[in-house]
Parts: structure tokens; C-alpha cells; sequence
């Protein structure tokens, strides 16, 4: 069969095929190396590599006995656990795609994706049942036999242990290729169907090289404590894998927990996003743990800002490495904070193998100094928006050299060292707590509300997500702010909601029609900027 990704043309730089290791094929020499070394822990116990690796293989042959081809999806809606991760390494073992789904959207957005991916496949845990079950009649290339609880029982599923049966635990004859696609990630969104992100083995690999001069070795102990539908957790996940090191897998993010399992495990590593560092920071007995062991942090989905990562250096043993770049690939920075002390309020240079340029609305370079839109190429670029020809070009950039750049749709400025500093965002998207959330999403169930006669969302401070949306709207004659309020939030996800609504007499708007976003932000960060000063 035809893989769903043959078809796509390859944007990234070439990788050496003589070079090329497969995670799958490395998983299986860690087994035979290292069998009774830890691999994964979680709330309910340990995997060696042995024991973890011999559950990937039975996921692997079990998915090829039910037919699962090259290229075909696999579609998992659960929490981090030890089996969900088995799951996910399963499906790359069988030649499959896997397409982990967010608990956090809205209910008929989840069954666009599942359909979208056409995965026949579908595993579930307890926590998501009754988010998924209204949907089940939905979901068109799902066979009921092959609709599988994690970890509960109910009629309509089967459980994980009979669909499993007694499965070889021998290694699967299937060798992926750079080619073969890897994951599906999906954008947010709350109309139409999000965009699915095709990212490869030869993307995967990319980050894999890197792991080991970020110390992801045998030694290495990563707690991951972000889900596994984020590309940040895999980022973390995939290399710790591929050295050879131990996961500490958390089902939900909190800050002292996270601590008590750092200290516990001897946490080497960990891949947070801004607002978990802010709220780690702020726990009350932050400075009674031993958190001796960290040898590296890293940051990323928003700019780390420099006075958390001021208290991070100060308090928290290891160094921190923050990030910037795309689920999609192309961009992508690091900023060594230990190296670079002056350019905390940065994201970093271009990171090696990415060229980082900054084009105006010409579409033309700019000097470094000048605003613009931060575009970039690198090793590690997805292979376009599944089954969304028109969206992936549009992200595109070609250089008057010929070669393709991804467009990020953020506005940045690079200074006299190569350091870049994100100011805003051209689309106005709302970072909240590590995740993307689109305003016009959200605006546009406002303006479908007969109550609303305009209305714009805008990222406002929050202590507890970093950012938060808020809307902002006319009302006509009798609209009712909290009876708005209401109605949107219950066609938004859980990870998209308003925070609240203001009402305003009319919104400020360009010569041309425009909305001015940052007129309505400024106030509210103004007087954030000038509460942290006082």
C-alpha cells in the first residue's frame, strides 16, 4: 500500500540514508543491551527496557494481524501513562502512524480529526470515555472491534487485554524508512477541521541526533509532565528513548507532585513550558526538595520571560536551554541561559542546521534590527498539513536562492549577535499555558451570538496560564455579557474558553477596517510590566 506521505514533496535538508537508525530498530537493540534497565515509570510502576520493549512488539504484531499497512492510522485519546507510550513506540514498530488526540477540544472537533486521519483504529482510556462515546456513530472508519479501552470496561469497547490476546512479543520484520510517516499532530481550532501535521521519521531523527550533547544518554531520567499530544513532550520523549534513558511519565501536571517525583527518581532532565516554571517556582516548599540530580531544563511553546528564568538559575540546580520554533518544523533557536546572561529576553541564535530570516510584508529580507515576519528552514521540517495542499503552501517562503522556508506567523527581530526576540503575533494567537489558541476561533463564535454586534479576543496576563483570552465585545439592545459568556464557552474546548468578556462602546479600528489588537492588549500588560516593577 501506498504510504500517505509518498506523495508530498520533502522540504527538508537530506539525511543520509547509511545514517539512518529508526527509533523502533534502536528500541530494540536497548532491549537486547541493556534488558533490566529502568525505561519507563509511572503512578502504577515501573517498565524495564525489557518488559517495555516486549510490550511495544505485541502492540506491533497485534496491529499487523488486524491489517494495519504502511502508513496507515493509529488514533490514541488518553493521559501520559507507561501503556500509552507503549502504544505510540507499537504503532512505529507495526509501520503505522500514530496520531495522539487532545482531551481538550470540543467534541464534534475531535471526531473531525479522528475522520480527517482516517485512522481505523482507536484506543481510549477511562478519563476521555465520555468525551469520545457521543461520537462513536461519528466516526466513519473505526471498526468496533477495533475501538480499544486502556484501561476501563464497557460494552462497545474492547478491553485492552483481549484485543491484545497472547500477541508475540518477537520483533516485527518491518523496518521503517526516512520517509515513513511518524506522527499527526492537529492544530487548535474550533470550525471546520484543524490541520493536521505530518511529521516523518526523517524529522524525528533530526531530533534524536541532537539528544546526546543534551546529555540524553543511559544516565539521563527526563520527567515528562506535558501530554503526549504536544510536540514539546515528544522533543523529550523521543531522545530520552533513543539514549537509552528512563521516563518518568506524570497522567496530570502539578507542581509539587512534580517535585516529589524529581526528588524521588533523580530527575536528570525536564521539558516545561513557561507557566509550569512559574508555578514550580512559586510553591511554598520549592527549596525544601533535592533537586541536586537536574543536569538540564529546557523551555518552550512561549518565550520564557527573564525574570522567571533569573529565579530558575538562582533556585534550581542544571542549567536551562530554551526553545523557539513550529510544530510544523523550519524554525527553530536555542538560548543557553547559562551562556548568555545578557540575552535572557531573547529565544536565542538560530540553532545548528537552521537558517533564520526576517521578511517584511513584501515578502522581502530585512536587515538585522528591522520588524518582521520570522521564517525558517532546517533539518527538521514536516512534510505539509495532511490532506491540506493549499494550507502548506501557504506557509511556504521561497529565498531568492530557490530553497523553501516555513512562514511562522510571528513577528520578530533579530539583533547584531543573531539573538531573536519575538514581539508579536501576526495571526494574534493566545499562548495559554503552553498551548495555541487562535483568536478568530474565538471570535467567530462571538459574532455568531445575536447578542453581539462586534467583538475581539486578546491575551491578557494570567498567573496561572501565562496568558488568557479575553474578550471583547459590542453589545446590541438586551445582550447579556454573562448569558455571552456562557453560550460561547460551551462551543469552545476546555483548553480554548474565555476567560471573561468586557463590554466596550465601540473597538478601535485602522484606516482600512483592521481591528487594533494591540491598542486593546497594551493597557493590561502595562499594568503587569508596572506591578512587577513596584
Amino acid at each position: 500500500m501506498t504510504s500517505i506521505s509518498d506523495a508530498m514533496p520533502v522540504y527538508a535538508p537530506a539525511l543520509p540514508e547509511d545514517s539512518f537508525v529508526s527509533i523502533p530498530e534502536r528500541l530494540r537493540e536497548l532491549a537486547a543491551q541493556q534488558p533490566d534497565h529502568p525505561a519507563v515509570h509511572d503512578e502504577s510502576g515501573m517498565l524495564t527496557w525489557r518488559q517495555f520493549v516486549d510490550g511495544v512488539n505485541q502492540i506491533a504484531n497485534r496491529l499487523r494481524a488486524a491489517g494495519l499497512q504502511r502508513g496507515e492510522t493509529v488514533a490514541g485519546l488518553a493521559e501520559n501513562s507507561a501503556r500509552y507510550l507503549t502504544l505510540f513506540m507499537g504503532t512505529l514498530s507495526a509501520g503505522g502512524c500514530m496520531v495522539p488526540l487532545s482531551g481538550m477540544a470540543a467534541g464534534e472537533t475531535l471526531a473531525l480529526m479522528v475522520n480527517d486521519c482516517d485512522a481505523r483504529f482507536l484506543f481510549v482510556s477511562a478519563k476521555h470515555r465520555d468525551l469520545i462515546e457521543p461520537l462513536l456513530g461519528s466516526l466513519h472508519n473505526v471498526d468496533p472491534a477495533q475501538r480499544v479501552a486502556l484501561d476501563f470496561q464497557a460494552d462497545g469497547w474492547q478491553t485492552f487485554e483481549t484485543w491484545l490476546g497472547d500477541a508475540s512479543s518477537e520483533a516485527p520484520d518491518h523496518v521503517p524508512a526516512l520517509g515513513d510517516p511518524f506522527n499527526i499532530i492537529y492544530s487548535s481550532g474550533t470550525t471546520g477541521v484543524p490541520k493536521g501535521i505530518l511529521h516523518d521519521h526523517r524529522l524525528r531523527a533530526r531530533h534524536t541526533e541532537r539528544g546526546e550533547r543534551l546529555g540524553y544518554n543511559r544516565e539521563a531520567v527526563t520527567l515528562i509532565s506535558t501530554p503526549l499530544y504536544s510536540n514539546t513532550t515528544l522533543v523529550a520523549a523521543l531522545p530520552t528513548l533513543f539514549g537509552g534513558g528512563t521516563i518518568v511519565s506524570m497522567a496530570k501536571f502539578n507542581a509539587h507532585r512534580f517535585l516529589e517525583l524529581a526528588e524521588q527518581h533523580r530527575a536528570t532532565h525536564a521539558m516545561l513550558v513557561p507557566v509550569q516554571y512559574q508555578r514550580i517556582l512559586a510553591e511554598p516548599d520549592f527549596d525544601r526538595f533535592d533537586l541536586s540530580s537536574f543536569k538540564m531544563k529546557f523551555s518552550t511553546s512561549a518565550p520564557l520571560r527573564g525574570h522567571v528564568i533569573a529565579d530558575a538559575m538562582k533556585r534550581w540546580p542544571g542549567n536551562i536551554i530554551e526553545f523557539y520554533g513550529l510544530t510544523e518544523g523550519g524554525v527553530t533557536t536555542t538560548l543557553n541561559c547559562a551562556d548568555n546572561p545578557t540575552k535572557w529576553d531573547t529565544v536565542g541564535q538560530a540553532s545548528p542546521g537552521c537558517e533564520l530570516r526576517i521578511i517584511d510584508e513584501d515578502l522581502k529580507e530585512v536587515p538585522p534590527g528591522q520588524i518582521g515576519e520570522i521564517v525558517g528552514r532546517s533539518g527538521a521540517m514536516m512534510r505539509g498539513y495532511y490532506k491540506r495542499e493549499n494550507k502548506t503552501n501557504e506557509l511556504l517562503w521561497t529565498s531568492p536562492e530557490g530553497e523553501v522556508f516555513y512562514r511562522t506567523g510571528d513577528m520578530g527581530r533579530l539583533d547584531e549577535d543573531g539573538f531573536l526576540s519575538v514581539l508579536d503575533r501576526r495571526k494574534d494567537m493566545i499562548i495559554s499555558g503552553g498551548f495555541n489558541i487562535y483568536a478568530e476561533d474565538l471570535e467567530r463564535v462571538l459574532l455568531n451570538d445575536p447578542a453581539v454586534a462586534d467583538a475581539a479576543v486578546i491575551a491578557i496576563p494570567s498567573e496561572q496560564w501565562g496568558e488568557t483570552p479575553l474578550g471583547l465585545v459590542v453589545l446590541r439592545d438586551g445582550g447579556d455579557l454573562d448569558a455571552i459568556l456562557a453560550r460561547a464557552n460551551e462551543q469552545l474546548g476546555k483548553g480554548q474558553r474565555l476567560s471573561g468578556l468586557e463590554q466596550r462602546d465601540e473597538l478601535p479600528r485602522s484606516t482600512i477596517g483592521k481591528i487594533l489588537k494591540r491598542e486593546l492588549r497594551d493597557p493590561y500588560w502595562h499594568n503587569q510590566q508596572q506591578t512587577q516593577r513596584d
